[in-house]
């Protein structure tokens, strides 16, 4: 009859009952031969049908004892088994088995602690399992555990990307988006505390107290942004630019202690910076006066120290009548 399978005892069962309630069970017949399997048995096997397959062709059970034929495996009723397919190499399964008057035998198995490997390996859901299976409890448990870990793994990335974008902030200049002198601070530490050769230069801007006078602070700080821009320019990502407060930056130079090139670097700036901002209808016009060392002068580079030297230098710049370099003197 269609939808059932072969009866004993003159009973027969239907198909969708007998995968719902075993859905990894194997009826063999009398002669060995597979008559059914479950859907989730298939399912993990990759195959469409076990039916007609020999006994011997199908598993091999190794607990209690070894058995490979029918006649073995009618003599483990009531017994733990444990077993495998051959067609699931890499997994120990367990199982029962029931003898049926006829001869033949009905095989139900499960995954055992292999579980929760199997389930995602082979993307199992709880429809392919009976609903009395304990599998399901634990599967229970685990979704459940998985919910919990992933919504901790998203708050703990969230937290991070916080942290990260609040320490972010305590570093920057918010006006101008330059390192700011905590930031710097760090970085020369980390310059000498690394024993790293770096040079170190202060830019101070020439007449910006006329442009504040003149237009008013919001043309002051479109200023500062344009100088924040060609600062970055005209230095490199491992440098450290920094606004250390009004219109004064400080630029590291990690492993650059080439006087004459910082002495151009330092020109160019300035070339830079006298071009016209435009602001608005009207015209900005700045300078600098730039004061710079080396740590190569010091034998131990200390960065108070080196700070005051270049602010020396850059003051011996504006003297001399602004619009220039200037090294320390050791």
């Amino acid at each position: 009859m269609k939808g059932q399978v072969p009866c004993f005892a003159h009973v027969s069962m239907p198909v969708r009952a007998l995968n719902s309630l075993m859905p990894m069970h194997l009826w063999f017949s009398p002669l060995g031969e597979v008559l059914t399997a479950g859907p989730t048995l298939a399912k993990l096997a990759g195959k469409a049908a076990f039916s007609g397959m020999p006994f011997q062709e199908v598993l091999e059970v190794h607990r209690p004892f070894p058995v490979s034929d029918m006649a073995g495996l009618t003599t483990l009723e009531g017994e733990r088994l444990g077993l495998r397919l051959y067609a699931l190499p890499e997994h120990n399964l367990k199982g029962s088995v029931v003898v049926l008057p006829d001869g033949g035998a009905f095989l139900n198995l499960s995954l055992g602690l292999s579980v929760i490997e199997v389930v995602g390996r082979y993307r199992l859901t709880l429809r392919d399992f009976a609903p009395s299976e304990l599998a399901v409890e634990m599967l229970y448990l685990v979704e459940a555990k998985t919910a919990v870990l992933e919504e901790y793994k998203r708050l703990n990335t969230r937290l991070k990307r916080a942290r990260e974008q609040a320490e972010e902030r305590a570093a920057t200049d918010m006006l101008t988006g330059l390192r700011n002198r905590r930031a710097l601070q760090t970085a020369l530490n980390a310059a000498v505390n690394g024993a790293q050769p770096f040079g170190l230069m202060h830019v101070d801007l020439d007449y910006f107290k006329q442009v504040n006078d003149r237009l008013g602070h919001a043309a002051g700080d479109e200023v500062l942004q344009v100088v924040a821009r060609i600062l970055l320019d005209e230095t490199r990502r491992s440098d450290t630019v920094a606004r250390a407060g009004g219109d004064e930056f400080i630029i590291l130079f990690l492993g650059l202690v080439d006087a004459r090139q910082l002495l151009r670097i330092g020109r160019r700036i300035i070339a830079q910076l006298e071009e016209p901002i435009p602001f608005g209808e009207d015209t900005c016009r700045v300078s600098a006066s730039i004061g710079m060392t080396l740590s190569t002068f010091y034998t131990h580079p200390d960065p108070r120290q080196m700070l005051k030297d270049a602010d020396d230098a850059l003051y011996e710049a504006k003297r001399a009548g602004r619009g220039q370099v200037r090294v320390v003197r050791i």
